[in-house]
């Protein structure tokens, strides 16, 4: 995305009217007793269940708040809804808030709980290698969000001009999945939790970014200055609630797969809730300590200026928040 545009989602992000699915959670009756945090989320997917963990499974509730949780087709649009001050938080890729800030976006890094990328792109079985893009059509997502900025790191890992492939903007996952899968593109950036669809649909997974782009990180928490200044408090009360939320995760693997069930509709042998709770454990892809590791952020900066998404370089000690998460992290204990 040029940096251009970039400036011009940061000037309109005010006007901003937010088309969400929004998916809201109370319990036992009493919401009025709590105070109401709103935390934008990507659509949900088989990995639903730790995403929606804290708001389902009680934990806000246990810290004082009625955790709000509201969808989006990207992550991106999530980053115009903060800086509209629409949500209070949101997590996604930190590759649009770099560039954010970069044209002083009112943005901070509070921490990164899913340092590992369960992500990649699927391609017609055709198409053996990145360099077999060249002239393909590639569907990604909103300019800045994950699948746009995944697929423009590994054409410059393969050396693959930008301009030498066709992007076709497409909602969801689910949405740009199915696209391949039907032939209208010839590859697409999906998670891996379709991986156990791909053998049926006649796809491979071309990039496994957690193999081939292993400083990429997936999900971070994302907060404005606002949030930080004014609900302090509440911030660390919130981040706790999801720290307990995605250790509880990690430690019931039943419930996490019933509960991404729930929230995605899926059927009970559907077998992709489990295939991506397995990826999670298995390469250890979640860190509930939400830590902020400086060398994968300045990778992504330095990724973000090859790519041409940044125009000056952003020094990334300037994006980052530590204290909320050291206030979580006292509140329970740790």
């Amino acid at each position: 995305m040029r940096s251009s545009s970039i400036a011009r989602w940061l000037q309109s992000a005010a006007l901003l009217a937010v088309c969400v699915a929004p998916v809201l959670f109370t319990t036992n009756g009493h919401a009025e007793e709590l105070k109401v945090w709103r935390h934008g989320v990507v659509e949900a997917k088989s990995d639903a269940g730790f995403v929606f963990m804290a708001a389902e499974g009680g934990f806000g509730k246990k810290e004082g708040l009625d955790i709000k949780m509201i969808q989006f087709k990207g992550d991106a649009i999530a980053l115009r809804a903060l800086l509209a001050g629409e949500l209070d938080s949101y997590e996604g890729s930190p590759g649009a808030p770099i560039i954010a800030a970069a044209h002083g976006g009112n943005v901070k890094i509070a921490g990164c709980y899913w340092p590992g990328l369960t992500y990649g792109i699927y391609s017609k079985p055709d198409i053996n290698t990145v360099a077999d893009l060249k002239g393909k059509t590639l569907a990604i997502s909103a300019p800045g969000a994950l699948p746009d900025l995944l697929a423009r790191a590994a054409l410059e890992k393969s050396h693959v001009p930008l301009n030498e492939v066709h992007f076709s903007v497409m909602g969801s996952d689910s949405d740009r999945f199915k696209a391949v899968a039907a032939g209208i593109v010839d590859a697409a950036a999906a998670s891996t939790g379709f991986l156990p669809l791909a053998k049926k649909n006649n796809l491979k997974l071309l990039v496994n970014a957690h193999d081939d782009l292993p400083q990429y990180l997936r999900f971070c928490v994302q907060v404005s200055d606002k949030s930080i200044n004014e609900r302090g408090a509440d911030l660390a009360k919130f981040l706790a609630a999801e720290m307990q939320a995605w250790q509880y995760a990690l430690d019931n693997r039943d419930k996490e797969v019933a509960l991404t069930n729930k929230i995605t509709h899926a059927k009970a042998d559907d077998p992709r809730a489990p295939y991506i709770y397995d990826e999670v454990k298995r390469i250890s892809a979640i860190d509930p300590t939400m830590p902020l590791p400086m060398d994968k952020l300045a990778w992504m900066r330095d990724l973000l200026l090859k790519t041409g998404n940044l125009k000056t370089t952003v020094d990334v000690n300037k994006l980052v928040a530590p204290g909320p998460r050291e206030a979580a992290l006292k509140l329970l204990g740790k």
